[in-house]
């Protein structure tokens, strides 16, 4: 408020001084007012000038964000008052004014606005900019968007635009907003072995193709140069973008792929005009499936959660989300557990449920190895007592979230989740099942709660290390919105016990991983031979229950179906009979709670299960993966 009023009053000083400048000017001698009348013309130039400047806005901009955008809206706003000033004066016969010297003081009044401005940023902002690190910055893509970015950035402290990097040999060689556009060969060869401040790439291509996105990121990550991005395109056409808007590269550039496109026909088959049911609506997978659920139109959508906060958060999401586009659909919030029987039956009594999308489950490996009575009671027997409800209320479909870790576990978790497909498989071939069950199998998603990649994030922005738990272990991931699109369409392909294991693409080496994220920041792995790097990786050793290498398939037998990236895998299973008395066997273990009990159970009912001992074993585990992901990848 204080730098509006000082603007205001350094206006109303200022235009009655223009103003006698101008008129004197314009006719080539000192202006004098021959009568009280004339002298009228400069409080009027004041009263007429500063409420226009107010309506324009001149007194709202932000002076450090100055810009050319700005200066058209003075030089319009500047124009305006003086031609309403001069049209007044004519009226009035206030006096005789010459053409020049209405021109001259639209013309004067407009440079000392602009500059006055200009004069104050600097005062005010130059000092900062000094004094912040110098980032040399350039823009990879010099189309619409890099344009933007570079008038957004010309003004900005600590920011210097060094030019253009376009793939596009037409534009190379020409400027843009007075900035060089060069290739890429060239800006490697010259530009990138600056190391007297920071150096960063923003790739302003919003609407670039994944695979080229990707062919960037890897081009630049062995230079010493921080590699950022710019939102979507959208945000920039609309004008509401900041410095703060421009994002580090997304972990999706890194490791995701071009998207599928898909199929129309399976996506609401299980949802629309359906009343739809997902546990764990809170959790990483349980929350995107809402999300998705939502935009398919189902007639009600249940949100079954144990955690308060998640579903609380889950629910206002949705409720802005059916705000934003204009949709109206039912939701039940039921805070409570899968395996609650009298919860259930409540629940499936009042609702006619027709789809169950099953995402519930503790997932966090050495947490359920640590604790394996909770982590077996919550993803087998949770999921037996909710299937079998499911199936007694006639339910339509059953959708189980599954794990590459069911596939040959050495760990608890693991084993609890190939049970848990085994107890839907047996179920699905009981005389009087008429349920659909279904599993969809994938590996690692990215972003969600405890994944690696926001871990390795926070650690290099304290400096590092960052920890890896073996030099060669090895991971699939996948963005959490194509695994979840995915497992709305697998489910609508089952026809019963159907097992379906998504292509995750290629693994991903972890330490590879952590070094681009460390080059891609702008800094440089510290090992023995480079001790002057900024970001040393250290190796913990594999935790509990940990493989070096996951898999997704047991057997061979695996075919394709109608989606590319959906495969189906036939693999054998217990029949219900036999499969109730091991599954009573393991109640008797887990309520005497003695975990050798639990793994020898276990390995009765899990075929392959290795109980996690040490280094060595996950790693000859393993060995058998390279053949069987082949398969599964095709």
């Amino acid at each position: 408020m204080e730098k509006r009023l000082i603007l205001m009053l350094a206006d109303a000083l200022a235009l009655p001084v223009l103003l006698w400048a101008s008129l004197s000017l314009g006719i080539n001698h000192f202006f004098i007012p021959e009568s009280t009348k004339e002298w009228l013309i400069f409080p009027l130039a004041v009263l007429i000038s500063l409420p226009v400047f107010i309506k324009f806005g001149l007194y709202r901009a932000i002076l450090r964000y100055f810009r050319n955008q700005t200066v058209s809206t003075i030089l319009l706003a500047t124009l305006l008052s003086s031609l309403a000033w001069a049209i007044s004066v004519k009226i009035f016969g206030v006096a005789d004014l010459t053409k020049s010297g209405v021109i001259l003081y639209w013309l004067g009044s407009f440079a000392f606005i602009s500059g006055s401005r200009l004069q104050v940023q600097q005062w005010l902002y130059g000092d900062l900019a000094k004094k912040q690190k110098n980032k040399k910055v350039y823009i990879y893509g010099s189309g619409a968007a890099g344009s933007q970015l570079a008038a957004l950035l010309e003004n900005e402290p600590g920011y210097t635009v060094k030019g253009f990097i376009d793939d596009d040999p037409s534009v190379q060689g020409w400027k843009v907003m007075g900035f060089e556009v060069q290739s890429f060969d060239k800006a490697a060869a010259t530009l990138f072995d600056e190391r007297d401040g920071e150096t960063e790439v923003i790739i302003a291509m919003p609407s670039v193709e994944h695979s080229k996105r990707q062919f960037i990121i890897d081009r630049l990550e062995p230079f010493p140069v921080k590699v950022r991005t710019i939102p979507a395109i959208a945000d920039f056409a609309s004008g509401n973008i900041s410095v703060s808007d421009i994002k580090d590269i997304d972990i999706d550039d890194l490791l995701g792929r071009d998207p599928v496109n898909p199929d129309e026909e399976l996506l609401p088959a299980n949802i629309s005009n359906k009343v739809v049911m997902i546990t764990g609506a809170g959790g990483s997978i349980g929350s995107e499936l809402c999300r998705q659920v939502i935009q398919l139109q189902p007639k009600k959508l249940i949100l079954l959660e144990l955690s308060e906060f998640a579903l609380y958060r889950i629910e206002q999401e949705l409720n802005d989300l059916m705000e934003k586009n204009k949709t109206s659909i039912k939701l039940e919030r039921i805070l409570g557990s899968c395996g609650d029987k009298t919860l259930l039956n409540r629940l499936f009594e009042k609702n006619p449920v027709q789809t169950i999308y099953h995402a519930a489950a503790y997932k966090h490996v050495p947490l359920v190895e640590e604790n394996p009575v909770a982590g077996l009671n919550n993803n087998i027997f949770g999921t037996k007592t909710l299937a079998e409800m499911a199936m007694a209320s006639q339910v339509e479909t059953f959708i189980l979230i599954s794990t590459d870790k069911a596939v040959r576990p050495t760990n608890i978790m693991g084993c609890s989740k190939r049970t848990a497909e085994m107890v839907l498989q047996a179920l699905a071939k009981s005389p009087k099942c008429n349920t659909v069950f279904s599993m969809v199998r994938f590996g690692n998603v990215l972003g969600s709660s405890g994944s690696v990649v926001p871990k390795f994030r926070k650690q290099i922005e304290e400096g590092g290390p960052i920890t890896v738990t073996h030099k060669e272990i090895t991971r699939y991931f996948m963005s959490i919105p194509e695994a979840v699109q995915l497992v709305i369409q697998a489910g609508a392909m089952a026809t019963g016990g159907d097992v379906f294991v998504l292509d995750m693409g290629e693994s991903v080496k972890i330490t590879e991983l952590a070094t681009k994220m460390i080059h891609l920041s702008g800094l440089n792995v510290k090992t023995k031979d480079k001790p002057n790097g900024e970001i040393e990786i250290k190796y913990t050793g594999l935790r509990p229950g940990e493989k070096l290498y996951e898999e997704l398939l047991i057997g061979d037998n695996v075919k394709g179906t109608k989606h590319p990236r959906i495969m189906q895998a036939t693999e054998e299973y217990y029949s219900l009979r036999k499969l109730q008395g091991l599954l009573e066997n393991l109640k008797v273990s887990l309520s005497g709670a003695n975990i050798d009990d639990i793994k020898d159970s276990l390995t009765k009912i899990v075929d392959g299960y290795t109980p996690w001992e040490s280094d060595s074993q996950p790693a000859s585990v393993a060995k058998k993966s390279a053949t069987v992901v082949t398969l599964g990848n095709r």
